[in-house]
């Protein structure tokens, strides 16, 4: 059974519905009012009341007859863009998408690969992760904190631990954490770095942060090229030191939000069987 959706939008209060846009799409491209209303199976004056009636209501000009036939105004047009992004948004995706956290997105993307399946990843922080999986926009998404799983009840899936390490350019030795005192640091907000300032915090570590910055990657760079600045990154991600591993360590978690596709079934299934080698390859460690 096929299902397609079709929308109803309100505009500056007033509704028009898929009728409508239907018919200013079927003008769209035959240029012709009439031509339109024939592939549509109604009256060339059924058609041309729905759009005045849109016209009127809005007060503005959606069609506009020109030499050619009739032409849809830069108005209309808009209108047609939001109406189709909308549907496209509701209508069943061709590709199935992968959305997380850049570390979990990150494994994703080599598991898909290995596995053989065809979809579309994003690596991005886990609240817009979350954020794009709210409206209906991904099909799995994984995320690199797990406290974000817990404070929203997902059915999670955990995939792998991993943990924490300090990072630098500097080539001094740091021994312990409390040679962290006073040391600057980047941070990227909406990571499991959460781990790392609220260890630093219960032991009375005076630290700063003094740069923010958006990915892993970034803040690697922002670190490799300072003397004095230092971060905490995934162990999977880069080498750094182990002071803080047991009190890091944490889930990287996925949740298979398409639970109707049969793809993504399967997916999980080598996920937890024989993805598993490919996990600990990546620096993981198993659950």
């Amino acid at each position: 059974m096929e299902f397609k959706p079709k929308l109803s939008l309100v505009i500056s209060g007033h509704t028009l519905n898929y009728k409508f846009f239907d018919a200013l799409d079927c003008v769209a491209q035959t240029w012709s009012q009439r031509e339109a209303s024939k592939r549509l199976g109604i009256s060339h004056a059924v058609l041309n009341r729905r759009i005045k009636d849109a016209e009127d209501n809005l007060g503005v000009k959606i069609v506009e007859t020109t030499g050619a036939g009739s032409e849809i105004t830069e108005y209309g047009l808009e209108l047609l863009q939001q109406y189709h992004q909308l549907i496209k948004r509701l209508s069943k995706r061709d590709k199935p998408v992968i959305c997380g956290g850049y570390i979990s997105a990150g494994l994703m993307e080599v598991l898909a690969l290995e596995y053989g399946l065809d979809a579309l990843i994003y690596q991005t922080d886990d609240e817009s992760a979350l954020y794009l999986a709210e409206m209906d926009m991904v099909d799995i998404l994984t995320l690199d904190d797990p406290a974000k799983a817990f404070m929203r009840d997902l059915d999670f899936i955990p995939l792998a631990y991993d943990h924490l390490v300090l990072v630098s350019g500097s080539e001094e030795f740091l021994g312990s954490v409390n040679d962290l005192e006073g040391k600057k640091f980047v941070e990227i907000p909406s990571s499991s770095q959460r781990l790392a300032w609220n260890t630093l915090d219960n032991m009375g570590i005076n630290y700063k942060i003094v740069k923010l910055s958006k990915s892993p990657y970034s803040a690697l760079k922002e670190v490799k090229k300072s003397d004095d600045l230092y971060t905490f990154l995934n162990s999977s991600f880069t080498p750094g030191s182990d002071m803080l591993k047991e009190d890091t360590k944490h889930l990287i978690t996925m949740v298979l939000l398409n639970k109707d596709d049969a793809r993504l079934k399967g997916f999980s299934e080598f996920i937890l069987g024989k993805g598993r080698k490919i996990i600990n390859k990546m620096g993981f460690k198993r659950v």
